[in-house]
């Protein structure tokens, strides 16, 4: 997170542009969805939002009698905790879960004793490790036969087998059985699946494609209200309440984006800047699905700014810049010093001034006590130039580097960390200054969710940016690096995301070195590489497929009711 590199002797004079000069362009195509955002809700809106509002408050209090009435059976109210947190409302009752969870866990070995079906022993496994409690994997020992392999007679039990699925993502290093048990469960629920009768059918199907752990709550709501509806023992007021949150939130979240995408409109960078992805409704939604409560409106108002002008940035150092406008821009940022805008060409001219004015709006909004977190973020913005300046470096020196040299870059370059920041200044109280002193270290969840990103996005990207002319990705690195062929690259690669993976279920393991939500958000960054560049496609840079559709579910279709 402190990097800093050495990128030119500053005492050398600033360079000169040259406009006169043969570009690269990426040529992306315009958004998709051009102004229609920015129309927000209208007055006779509102009215009908406090209405429903009042509804949810009455529901909440209904469902949260179920919840306490469930504690009598605890098979029964881990499987209601589990609809809570799988139809996204779970973050209304934080206090309750914990307290369920927590007695769970004290009476765990006790529990074990009486209850050996294997979906409550996994679902129990699961759900405690979610909530952070350290236990151990080998309660699925007995699951195995005389040999160490996990009994046959466990494919007669669909339900169970994908309670385990679901359980062994939970896993950390050195946890062999979850490791046999995600292949073993892997191989029996593909081959099982279309015998299967729905719901169940459905749920493995979306399981196999997307892991809860790897699922973001806020997005998996809505395909998971089709399936909870359809089982016979449903909750009628949690459906109902599950429903009207999601309606409720996506009206703020209209409303939100009707605000930055007038900032957006004002900066004009579809005409100063046609080089450039105009993404902001794909970084919203980013955004709003790795940082989704009501109160977090600051930090998703924020980190969408940041994101819209890191992907302008990354295209000016990727697509148009030259070495010398680069190097120009980098030190500008370095001295933080809006006089050097007039050294610049006229297209850089707007983004610098859009950068400095984001990062003013951060330091109006923060008083002196937290005056700690702009500082913070300043580090952050300036170790992203010099990082993205090194790798033009090398695309200018044609230089190929090893897989660790280019990872040490390309982990600050994905942007992880700098939006790691900004989503603890908009928690307010909870990131003290030791939070932010502890993310500056670079610790191992931060790396972790940064190399699940950047791997993920070069898998997908990769083709299209050599097309163009582009630095080396992880993949042509490890390629040279190691003598392999592109799928070798890709296999190794992807061993690299599962153990970043259970790099990051360690560290969310108690005692965490800061609290718990402050994680959920670098959990989150990792679930959002899954969503944006699953099956080694870019949908945030092309959109027009399976993105669009998201969008169009969290931002503009309404749940019926």
């Amino acid at each position: 997170m402190a990097l800093i590199l050495a990128t030119s002797d500053m005492s050398s004079p600033a360079p000169v542009a040259n406009p006169e000069t043969n570009r690269r362009t990426a040529n992306y195509q315009p958004s998709i969805w051009g102004n229609s955002f920015i129309v927000s809700n209208t007055p006779e809106d509102e009215i009908t939002l406090a209405h429903k509002e009042q509804q949810l408050e009455d529901l909440k209090e209904e469902v949260r009698r179920e919840l306490m009435a469930a504690a009598s059976n605890p098979s029964k109210q881990l499987k209601f905790i589990d609809a809570v947190q799988r139809l996204g409302v779970a973050y209304h009752f934080e206090k309750d879960i914990e307290e369920a969870l927590q007695n769970t866990y004290d009476n765990y070995h006790c529990i074990d004793d009486i209850n050996d079906d294997l979906y409550d022993v996994a679902l129990r496994f699961r759900l405690l490790r979610q909530q952070g409690f350290n236990i151990s994997c080998d309660i699925f020992k007995r699951y195995k036969d005389e040999k160490g392999r996990f009994k046959e007679s466990l494919i007669n039990d669909p339900c169970g087998l994908l309670g385990l699925y679901e359980a062994a993502h939970l896993r950390v290093r050195e946890e062999d059985i979850l490791d046999e048990a995600l292949a073993f469960t892997t191989a029996h629920l593909k081959s099982m699946v279309e015998h299967l009768a729905y719901p169940l059918a459905a749920q493995v199907t979306h399981a196999l494609d997307r892991p809860i752990r790897k699922g973001l709550e806020r997005l998996e709501a809505r395909p998971f209200m089709s399936i909870y509806q359809d089982e016979a023992s449903h909750s009628k007021a949690l459906l109902k309440f599950a429903k009207l949150d999601f309606n409720l939130l996506q009206s703020l979240y209209k409303k939100e984006l009707s605000n930055i995408s007038r900032w957006w409109k004002d900066l004009d960078f579809s005409s100063k800047l046609p080089f450039a992805r105009d993404r902001l409704v794909e970084g919203y939604f980013w955004i709003a699905i790795s940082c989704s409560e009501p109160q977090y409106s600051y930090a998703r108002r924020i980190q969408t700014k940041v994101v819209a002008l890191i992907t302008t940035v990354d295209d000016i150092f990727d697509a148009y810049g030259t070495f010398e406008e680069l190097e120009l821009f980098t030190e500008a940022i370095e001295r933080w010093d809006i006089n050097s805008i007039d050294q610049f060409p006229e297209y850089l001219k707007p983004c610098y001034q859009a950068v400095l004015d984001v990062y003013k709006e951060i330091e109006e909004m923060e008083n002196t006590e937290r005056s700690y977190c702009v500082h913070h973020t300043k580090d952050a913005i300036k170790s992203l130039f010099q990082a993205n300046l090194v790798q033009a470096k090398w695309f200018r020196g044609k230089y190929i580097p090893t897989i660790e040299e280019y990872m040490g870059i390309a982990m600050v370059t994905v942007g992880v960390p700098p939006l790691t920041i900004m989503s603890f200044i908009g928690m307010r109280e909870t990131a003290t200054k030791e939070v932010f002193d502890w993310v500056q270290q670079n610790p191992k969840i931060v790396r972790a969710a940064s190399t699940v990103m950047r791997l993920m996005d070069d898998m997908a990207s990769h083709k299209f940016e050599q097309e163009r002319g582009h630095n080396a990705s992880s993949i042509e690195c490890y390629m040279k690096q190691h003598g392999v062929s592109e799928q070798q690259a890709y296999d190794e690669l992807h061993k690299q995301i599962e153990n970043a993976w259970k790099d990051i279920n360690e560290e969310s393991l108690r005692p965490t070195a800061v609290p718990m939500l402050l994680l959920s958000r670098l959990l989150n960054f990792a679930r959002s590489g899954d969503v944006m560049y699953k099956g080694h496609k870019d949908m945030f840079s092309h959109p027009e497929e399976v993105m669009k559709n998201d969008i169009s579910m969290l931002l503009i279709d309404p749940v019926p009711i």
